[in-house]
């Protein structure tokens, strides 16, 4: 009996002794995966377990115990991100092509955009239709139409330019629009290149009271620095920037001021065209050192972000739309956008690059460069689908040029993932992969920071907890090329 005991008592210490399997009833867990985010770094050998929306628990794969008859997803060899956002697009400015948006950007690991103008009720759809199947949609931030002065730019009126903003005449009607979008539920004020410098401090100050950010185009009466000071918390596209670091910027700023009042009659499209015309180059060639230190050691005291979307701004001297991988892109949009672009891409494509444009295009990079150094947070947006951007794939091409403009590749990854969460305050559940976080995760094939082509490498994509896997991503593309 006494042997039988002893035996008893050595087995028990033997089963407890067994590290007990782990079991996520209703969760899959992606094993000896390597883990890359702005705040962790890269981390080899994880194992990631995403239940419901969220990430469940990440831990190095060793320390795991996991039962066979968990879903277990084998991720040796792969590498995750958090999912892209693309912090510049317009789902209103191609109304026919806005359907087939949302499988567009999830199919390229964007899972969140920020959509930075078009007609409130075109814009609201959408945003709509995401938050009622978050799954199977980006999340969408919007900033309704863009609020302008007089002459307004985007009124409809100037061929090529659908009408996308609503014109202030006044402090008050600015302020009064401010209310209006806040009342529809907007998620920022985008500011246009029309505002008076009173309308633009007007609608700084009450979208500040209305709790909202306002981003945009510095206007064309205001300096970089004045802007900034005003309450402007991020810039679209650098524009207007070079103007402001010009030697004569002063001289500039007072002509432009003249050719403002000189052509108030005249279409807001054509006025600000005739006066970018007349300055930008000018202003480039005056480029000094000093006075660009000065400004943007103002954006970062500020904190004015910038979005210099250099997809699009550079878009006439690189020219990705000639490239076989973007042209077989428009595969995937609607026949009639899909003829326009094939046509039209071709058109532009043979069409000789002017000295300008490669200046222009030279100081973009430059200054996206300068900008970085002087530790001024960047967000990485394209402007899609403006100049046959399409959606989702102009992102990796942004993300390419930010890194050819002075980036690393971690810091690149940091303007798609984490910047954007922090700018909307949404750091604390979105941007990086821990405990709790929201799932919008991207799984790719090779290491990112050694090449950043390589988020192109996409092996799955999840958006709030739900996986689609390479094959169901070329299904969705395929739908698409078959509309």
């Amino acid at each position: 009996m006494k042997s039988f005991l002893l035996f008893l008592a050595g087995l028990w210490i033997l089963i407890s002794c067994v590290p007990k399997q782990e079991m996520y009833p209703g969760a899959y867990c992606i094993t000896n995966i390597s883990t890359i985010d702005s705040e962790s770094g890269l981390q080899e050998a994880m194992t990631v377990i995403v239940k419901g929306n969220r990430i469940l628990k990440i831990d190095k794969t060793e320390t795991f115990n996991l039962s066979a008859s968990n879903e277990i997803i084998d991720g040796t060899g792969k590498y995750v991100i958090p999912g892209l956002w693309d912090a510049h697009v317009h789902f209103a400015y191609i109304e026919e092509l806005a359907p087939s948006m949302f499988d567009l950007f999830l199919a390229y690991g964007v899972t969140s955009v920020r959509d930075t103008g078009g007609k409130i009720d075109f814009v609201k759809k959408w945003k709509n239709k995401a938050l009622s199947s978050p799954q199977d949609a980006p999340r969408i931030m919007i900033a309704g139409p863009l609020l302008d002065g007089m002459p307004n730019v985007y009124d409809g009126s100037t061929p090529n330019r659908p009408a996308l903003s609503l014109g202030a005449r006044n402090v008050e009607e600015a302020v009064k629009l401010v209310n209006q979008f806040d009342s529809i539920g907007v998620d920022l004020i985008k500011a246009y290149e029309m505002l008076t410098p009173d309308q633009f401090e007007a609608v700084a100050n009450q979208a500040k009271k209305k709790g909202l950010k306002v981003t945009g185009h510095v206007p064309l009466s205001m300096d970089v620095i004045a802007a900034s000071n005003a309450g402007m918390n991020s810039m679209e596209h650098l524009r207007n920037l070079e103007m402001s670091c010009a030697s004569n910027a002063d001289e500039l700023l007072a002509i432009r001021r003249k050719m403002l009042s000189e052509g108030a009659s005249l279409e807001g499209g054509i006025l600000r065209s005739n006066i970018h015309n007349a300055q930008r180059i000018e202003a480039i060639d005056k480029f000094d050192e000093e006075k660009a230190n000065k400004v943007l050691s103002v954006l970062a005291k500020n904190e004015t972000w910038q979005i210099p979307t250099l997809s699009i701004m550079t878009g006439s001297t690189n020219r990705p739309f000639t490239r076989q991988e973007w042209m077989d892109s428009f595969n995937y949009l609607p026949e009639s956008v899909r003829t326009t672009w094939k046509d039209g891409a071709e058109r532009v494509g043979a069409m000789p690059i002017s000295e300008d444009r490669i200046k222009y295009s030279d100081w973009l990079k430059k200054m996206t460069s300068k900008i970085n150094q002087a530790g001024i947070d960047i967000m990485a947006g394209t402007d899609c689908p403006i100049f046959f951007l399409t959606p989702g794939l102009s992102l990796h091409e942004e993300l390419a040029l930010l890194v050819e403009s002075g980036l690393t590749a971690a810091e690149a990854l940091e303007a798609a993932t984490l910047a954007p969460a922090r700018y909307f305050n949404l750091e604390e559940e979105l941007g990086l992969i821990k405990d709790g976080y929201l799932a919008d995760l991207v799984i790719l094939n090779s290491n990112p920071l050694d090449d950043i082509g390589n988020t192109k490498e996409i092996d799955a994509v999840i958006r709030e907890g739900k996986l689609r896997s390479r094959t169901d991503l070329d299904q969705m593309l395929l739908n698409l090329s078959e509309n």
